[in-house]
C-alpha cells in the first residue's frame, strides 16, 4: 500500500517517561506504516532540557510558530525529588508554561466519549469543551519564604519612575509571600481564542472569576471578555443562535454539574488546569481528554493532557508490560494530522486522521481496553490487555 505523503511537516515534541516509550510505539505501529511522516524532532525530555537550559523549549516554540502546528508528548516538570533521580543542574520552568507563553495560547480540552463508559455525571450528555487561559498566574509566580515579622508590599515602578505601593500585610512571624501577573493583551487574546473556538464549533461559552473577591485582578478579566465580546463577537454569536455570559467561579462549577454538557468553559489559568482534570476523571479517564494549544495568530500544538505515568515507567524498567491507556497521546497525533491536513489541502491525510480515531474509539466499544478503562466499562470489558496489545489491536482495525 502506497503511504500517504505530507506536504509541511509537523513540530515533533517528545517526552518523558512511560508517555516517551508509547510515544514511539505509536508512530512504529499506527503512523508510520500508512504516512510518510514529516516531523522536525525536538527532544523535551527532561535530561535534554536541563542539559540545554532549556534552549530545546524555545526552539520547538518557534518551529510551531513556523510550521503552524507541533505535537507534544507528556513531559515532566521539575521538583526536589526529580532534580535529585535525574541528576539535573537546577529545577527548571514547565515546559508547557514556556510554550503558552512563547504561543501567548489557549488550552482548549475536552473529553472523549465512548459508549461503554459511562459519565460519573450523569446530566452531562455532550463533551464539555475547557478553555483554560495559558499565560500568567501561578505559573509565572515570584515567591518569598519570609523568616521572620516584617512588612510585605506590593510595589510597581512605571518606566517614568513613578511608583504605586500596597501593603499585602503586616506579618508578626515567619510565612510566605507570592505575587502573580497577566497582562490586558493575553487576556484579550484568550478572550478571542475563545470566542473564536465556540463560534466555529457553534457552542455557548461560560466565563468564570471571582470579581466579588479580587476586584482589580479578576474584575479586569471580566471587563476585558465584556469589552472584547460586545465590540466584537456580539452579533456573530446571535446570528449563530448561542451566547455568552459570565457567572462567579463557585455559581459556574454549581451550574456545570447539573448541566447538559456541550459548551465551552473558559477558565483562568490554574482554575482551568484543575477543572478540566474535573472533567476528564468524570467522563472516565485523564487519558481520554483532547488538548490543543491554540495561538491568537493561529498556530495549534495538540498534546496528552496528562502526566508521564511515573509508576507505569519503573514498572515497565523492570521489564513488566503495563496497561497504560495511550488513546490521548494518539489523539494528540490524530489532531496535528488533521490540522496538517486543512491547512495543506491533503484531503488523504485528513481521512487517515479520523480513521485512526475512529479505530481507537471502536475497539474499545466493542470491549478491548486497557485497565484504567476495563474498571469502568458497561457492560464488562470483553479482554484487558496492555499497552501494546492494545495499539495492535487498533493497527489490525486500521489496516
Amino acid at each position: 500500500m502506497e503511504k500517504i505523503k505530507m506536504k509541511n511537516a509537523v513540530a515533533e515534541l517528545d517526552g518523558d517517561e512511560m508517555t516517551r516509550v508509547l510515544w514511539k510505539v505509536i508512530k512504529e505501529r499506527l503512523l508510520e506504516p500508512f504516512v510518510e511522516l514529516k516531523t522536525e524532532y525536538f527532544d523535551l525530555g527532561l535530561k535534554n532540557r536541563d542539559e540545554t537550559d532549556d534552549k530545546v523549549t524555545y526552539e520547538a516554540a518557534e518551529a510551531i510558530k513556523r510550521l503552524g502546528v507541533g505535537v507534544k508528548c507528556a513531559t515532566i516538570t521539575s521538583n526536589a525529588a526529580r532534580m535529585e533521580e535525574y541528576g539535573l543542574k537546577k529545577l527548571s520552568p514547565s515546559p508547557n508554561g514556556i510554550l503558552r507563553g512563547e504561543l501567548d495560547g489557549t488550552v482548549f480540552r475536552a473529553p472523549i466519549f465512548v459508549r461503554n463508559i459511562q459519565c460519573a455525571v450523569s446530566s452531562w450528555k455532550k463533551p464539555i469543551v475547557l478553555g483554560r487561559h495559558a499565560y500568567g498566574d501561578v505559573y509565572k509566580n515570584c515567591e518569598i519564604k519570609t523568616p521572620c515579622a516584617g512588612t510585605a508590599e506590593l510595589l510597581f515602578t512605571a518606566e517614568d519612575g513613578t511608583e504605586i505601593r500596597r501593603t499585602i500585610q503586616v506579618m508578626k512571624g515567619p510565612g510566605i509571600i507570592q505575587g502573580i501577573h497577566n497582562t490586558d493583551s493575553s487576556i484579550r487574546s484568550f478572550a478571542r481564542c475563545c470566542f473564536t473556538y465556540a463560534l466555529d464549533k457553534k457552542i455557548d461559552v461560560w466565563f468564570g472569576a471571582k470579581d466579588t473577591i479580587s476586584k482589580v485582578y479578576d474584575g479586569n478579566f471580566k471587563a476585558i471578555f465584556s469589552e472584547v465580546y460586545e465590540a466584537e463577537f456580539r452579533q456573530q454569536f446571535e446570528a449563530a443562535g448561542i451566547e455568552y455570559f459570565y457567572t462567579l467561579i463557585d455559581d459556574a462549577v454549581a451550574r456545570i454539574m447539573k448541566c447538559g454538557g456541550g459548551m465551552l468553559w473558559a477558565c483562568k489559568n490554574y482554575d482551568g488546569d484543575v477543572m478540566s482534570d474535573m472533567i476528564a476523571s468524570a467522563c472516565g479517564s485523564l487519558a481520554m481528554m483532547t488538548s490543543v494549544l491554540v495561538s491568537p495568530n493561529g498556530e495549534f500544538e495538540y498534546e496528552a493532557s496528562h502526566g508521564t505515568v511515573q509508576k507505569h515507567y519503573y514498572k515497565y524498567l523492570k521489564g513488566e508490560k503495563t496497561s497504560t491507556n495511550p488513546v490521548a497521546l494518539i489523539f494528540a497525533w490524530t489532531g496535528a494530522l488533521a490540522k496538517r491536513a486543512e491547512l495543506d489541502g491533503t484531503a488523504d491525510l485528513a481521512s487517515f486522521a479520523r480513521k485512526l480515531e475512529s479505530a481507537t474509539l471502536s475497539v474499545i466499544e466493542e470491549g478491548t481496553m486497557t485497565g484504567d478503562l476495563a474498571r469502568l466499562a458497561n457492560p464488562p470489558a470483553k479482554k484487558i490487555v496492555d499497552s501494546w496489545e492494545f495499539i495492535d489491536a487498533i493497527a489490525a482495525r486500521l489496516a
